[in-house]
């Protein structure tokens, strides 16, 4: 009785919207459509509710509708131009299906043995589980792209070819389904008329929303049930065997495929293979932007175990694409150093290449298997087969670095949606980079800062002793004729010597040296003058050939100097080596065994003030003879190894024959 009267309401409520949508105006397709899936549906339920379930009418009645809804739906996507050739195809193979299942009714009609009968009754039940899981793909596809009466209409059908998917799983398993979910039907399509009805009278107004999460794992819901519905015949199927074998062959196919589903579910090459070709298909477009980007802004506000904000940036924009590892590369000067990696291959090398970095510079995002079959990338690019794309890091109209993404487990071209995602996700990446810089630089100004107050305390230190000083002078015009005056004036002025002479040593760490003119100097004598003066600190090892460069001496002697007293201090049992050779330019080489240091730390602090390995120390000394060097044209080059010690090369330029002559 509840099936009898729920069906009639069905009928009743659906025949009144069609009837409401004859009376509307309009001579639209989808209107048209829309009336003849509303009569259809009102004729299927009356057929339920009068006749039976069962009956070859009320099954042809209900392929009638189902194909009249399809192609409402397919009229809408029309209407939007948000359809393309394999949403065609696809409600096209949907409507065949759909038809194929009145066929089959057909043929149970004539004459059929009860095996042949119930052969033919399961492969229709399949057909409209096959049929409901397509419509119910096409239903998501409809809700991404149509205005918002064509969202609700969409979301409410959702409900019509769920229960049919349902119905049919259990008459699968079951060889027939149960009167109670005839009745649980009929209230399914209640509520789906009164969606129905709801969205024909909000024409125009704001709807609900479906999201792209939400629809994937709908899809991938309705096909996982389809699969476990095709295991359970194969298993209820496999029952009809003898019994000696019946048991242990349904046992494997359970077992089969589960482990089958488990397999292709936790297999990344597949799941990034149906992200692809559902947003190919369903969706209007590749990104669901809204996600993305939080996405993308979590990443990099979120720092996860420490992970510094170079690696985040890479991950951030690696996330986008699916890519599995990408490379941050930092301008210096004129080329792009390796600055961070996340589950980047080694390190990557430096990039010196003008016309590459004025493409960047221009904001254009470079596809490398292009370059790569052009010839014109690097040579550690070019054999880096797993580098797919560059994206420049534009602060400003100024590039900052790049990075470099590896291609993703499917490969595919770079389309208009990955450009654009791309580009501004590499301005605001290179947004933040610039922010963690300039939040470097107030923290080293802040060093600074604090240096100067400490000179501030040298300076009221050297003001005493000028007093004390001053103080002695006067009292001397008046006292110099008593000899005890003169004892404690003797006294005084040593000590005072003594605490200038101190303050001297602290302040000649940190000067930079008045201006020297760079001139040819005797590299050999100066290294045995400063090792001579440095016998006290510890022994220090010369080999030096005969060699002049052209160098500020006092600026020179100052940077070794600084050279030295690391090595020293690097807790080495052998003594410090200097070496001194002459070739096409001049190489002093200062050598120790100590502790070295990481590569991360040569990279990212050993030339930056205020970083250091001493956990008393200012990080001025490496930071400082590099500025010395560089102010004499000269490079100062590091080969550090953790556990092996450390070589500072400085390399001046070679003094011409005349003016070593001179």
């Amino acid at each position: 009785m509840l099936n009898l009267w729920t069906h009639a309401l069905v009928a009743l409520l659906f025949g009144a919207m069609a009837l409401a949508g004859l009376r509307g105006g309009g001579r639209d397709w989808p209107r048209w459509s829309f009336i003849t899936a509303a009569l259809l549906t009102a004729l299927w339920a009356l057929a339920v509710a009068g006749i039976d379930a069962h009956d070859i009418a009320t099954r042809l009645a209900k392929t009638a509708r189902d194909i009249a809804w399809l192609c409402f739906a397919a009229m809408l996507i029309r209407r939007e131009r948000a359809g393309n050739r394999a949403i065609a195809m696809l409600y096209a193979v949907t409507i065949g299906v759909v038809a194929a299942t009145a066929v089959v009714s057909l043929a149970m009609t004539g004459p059929l043995a009860p095996a042949t009968m119930a052969a033919a009754d399961a492969v229709r039940q399949m057909l409209i589980a096959l049929a409901s899981l397509a419509a119910l793909m096409l239903l998501c596809h409809l809700a991404q792209n149509v205005r918002h009466d064509g969202r609700w209409m969409a979301l409410a059908l959702v409900g019509s070819w769920s229960i049919d998917l349902i119905v049919a799983t259990v008459a699968l398993i079951a060889g027939e389904w149960p009167a109670w979910l005839g009745v649980v039907r009929g209230g399914v399509m209640l509520a789906v008329g009164s969606g129905i009805a709801v969205a024909a009278q909000r024409r125009g107004a704001g709807g609900p929303t479906l999201s792209r999460t939400a629809a994937i794992r709908l899809i991938g819901v309705a096909v996982g049930g389809c699969y476990l519905a095709l295991t359970a015949l194969a298993a209820d199927r496999a029952g009809g065997l003898d019994p000696a074998y019946a048991r242990p062959v349904q046992i494997a196919i359970v077992l089969g495929a589960t482990v089958a589903l488990l397999t292709l579910a936790s297999t990344p090459w597949l799941r990034a293979w149906m992200r692809v070709k559902l947003a190919k298909h369903l969706f209007a477009h590749r990104y669901d932007y809204r996600v993305e980007w939080q996405r993308f802004a979590a990443t990099l506000g979120r720092p996860t175990d420490g992970e510094p904000l170079p690696r985040r940036l890479v991950k951030a924009l690696a996330d986008l694409t699916d890519s599995p590892a990408g490379l941050l590369l930092c301008r210096d000067d004129d080329q792009l150093v390796p600055l961070a990696h996340w589950a980047w291959p080694g390190t990557g090398e430096p990039v010196a290449d003008p016309a590459l970095a004025g493409r960047l510079a221009g904001g254009h995002i470079v596809a490398l298997d292009e370059e790569r079959r052009a010839g014109t990338l690097p040579s550690w690019l070019r054999v880096a087969h797993d580098a797919w794309v560059m994206v420049p890091l534009i602060h400003g109209d100024l590039l900052t670095g790049a990075i470099v993404l590896a291609r993703p487990p499917i490969d595919r071209q770079l389309d208009w949606e990955d450009l654009d995602l791309l580009r501004v996700a590499g301005r605001q990446a290179a947004s933040y980079l610039a922010e963690n810089r300039a939040q470097a630089a107030l923290a080293d100004a802040a060093r600074f800062e604090e240096f100067n107050r400490r000179f501030a305390f040298l300076l009221h230190d050297i003001k005493n002793v000028a007093s004390q000083l001053t103080l002695v002078a006067r009292n001397a015009e008046r006292h110099a004729d008593n000899p005890a005056f003169r004892v404690d004036m003797i006294e005084t002025l040593r000590d005072g010597a003594g605490r200038m002479t101190a303050l001297l040593g602290r302040l000649g760490q940190l000067d930079m040296g008045r201006a020297e003119s760079v001139q040819p100097v005797d590299v050999t004598a100066l290294v045995h003058r400063l090792a001579a003066a440095r016998r006290a600190t510890g022994p220090i090892v010369v080999e030096a050939t005969a060699a002049l460069a052209l160098a500020a001496p006092g600026r020179l002697e100052q940077a070794i100097g600084h050279l030295v007293q690391n090595a020293a201090e690097a807790g080495g049992v052998l003594p410090v080596r200097v070496v001194v050779g002459q070739g096409e330019k001049v190489t002093i080489d200062v050598i120790d065994e100590g502790v070295g240091m990481s590569a991360e730390f040569v990279r990212d602090k050993l030339f930056r003030p205020f970083a250091s390995t001493k956990p008393i120390g200012f990080g001025i000394g490496a930071y400082e003879a590099r500025q010395l060097i560089r102010a004499m044209n000269g490079t100062l080059d590091v080969d550090s190894r953790e556990g092996a010690g450390t070589r500072f090369r400085i390399v001046l330029p070679l003094a011409p024959a005349l003016e070593a002559a001179a």
